[in-house]
């Protein structure tokens, strides 16, 4: 093999670098980590040459890739480690300095290492891009379908003209979203109760009513009947968390935060093209011809996964914009606080889910 390192096929170990006195380099913590993930996976200094030779990176897997690429060496560490005879051992003091030094005889070692462990994690990365996506339609699916929301939304606009019943806004037709959050603020007569207290039982009494006739029950006056009401109202009120759960889930995603994520796929792609065409221009064409013909096979296939991710992508940020304006009644900011009707949705329904709790405490 090229990379031929004249060292004897052993396993990684550091127990004897406690008694050599000459060591090359500063010791590194990822040397200590790297020992114990190699005798972990069973793995040869040889063997290890070899998948990153090949491009093989599922012999090598995530964790032990990171710790490769945190052990990566200055210029003037490599200088020095190349100036080392292989077979000088008391110059290369410690088992981790052969290890390195063996690495170090690989071409573009460590650029290879960065583009093996972008295909380790491409997998995850894109599951994990693709959930957020299907997270964000299905928010937007549910603000808009949720019949308790719309119901609350009626409720707040109906408590809102009787409070402006003798001004120019008495006869108001719609509200932004962000009203709800004040809601918690306007205090009663007794400067303890909320109006949102009084938006509840504005819902709680016509949805008791609607809950017993669905279950055959004419409504009666009785006290005893109104408190079933109440109770069965507000256990409808108060399941309005679940009922908008992937609401709950978009609102603490951050736009900048993803489309950063989805970048960060293409340029992966792009460093492991760029490791590709150095080692072509090396002219080692034997000995970098798997890498690259693994390199490429999976580049095949990651760039067509990225056209499909980039297309989620624009799905869930149009329908987000669409919601957005609906709500709101002016077009969404293309800025960091573009899920910002989620974060709002988000902070009602934890007062909201409050309220029932006492009002809950009040009936029984």
């Amino acid at each position: 093999m090229v990379w031929d390192h004249k060292l004897k096929s052993s396993y990684f170990k550091l127990d004897s670098d406690s008694k050599e006195a000459n060591r090359v380099l500063y010791p590194k913590k990822s040397f200590q980590n790297i020992a114990i993930l190699l005798r972990a996976l069973n793995l040869t200094t040889e063997e290890v040459c070899e998948a990153l030779l090949e491009g093989n990176a599922d012999v090598l897997g995530t964790e032990l890739l990171e710790s490769l690429l945190k052990m990566a060496s200055t210029e003037e560490e490599e200088q020095k480690l190349k100036e080392c005879e292989d077979d000088s051992p008391v110059k290369l003091g410690s088992a981790a300095e052969r290890f390195l030094k063996a690495v170090l005889h690989i071409p573009f070692a460590f650029k290879r290492v960065d583009a093996m462990l972008c295909i380790t994690n491409f997998e995850s990365d894109v599951e994990y891009l693709k959930k957020c996506f299907q997270t964000l339609e299905a928010a937007c699916e549910e603000l808009r379908s949720s019949r308790m929301f719309l119901k609350l939304l009626e409720a707040v606009l109906k408590t809102g003209r009787c409070m402006n019943a003798r001004t120019n806004q008495g006869d108001a037709q719609a509200f932004k979203i962000d009203t709800l959050l004040k809601l918690i603020d306007v205090k009663g007569a007794d400067g303890k109760t909320t109006l949102l207290y009084f938006v509840e039982q504005e819902i709680i009494r016509p949805q008791g009513a609607h809950l017993f006739s669905t279950n055959n029950q004419t409504p009666k006056s009785t006290p005893n009947e109104d408190a079933k009401r109440r109770k069965l109202a507000l256990q409808a009120v108060s399941g309005l968390s679940s009922e908008l759960n992937n609401v709950i889930k978009a609102a603490a995603m951050d736009s900048d935060v993803l489309g950063s994520d989805v970048s960060k796929l293409s340029r992966g792609i792009r460093n492991i093209r760029e490791v590709v065409r150095l080692n072509q221009a090396v002219g080692l064409v034997e000995s970098s011809q798997k890498f690259c013909e693994s390199m490429n096979s999976f580049m095949q296939m990651a760039e067509e996964e990225i056209i499909r991710i980039q297309a989620l992508e624009s799905v869930a940020l149009s329908l987000v914009k669409e919601i957005t304006e609906y709500f709101h009644g002016i077009p969404a900011k293309e800025e960091a606080y573009r899920f910002r009707i989620f974060m709002e949705v988000r902070d009602f329904l934890t007062n909201l889910d409050r309220v029932c709790k006492e009002v809950g405490m009040i009936n029984e």
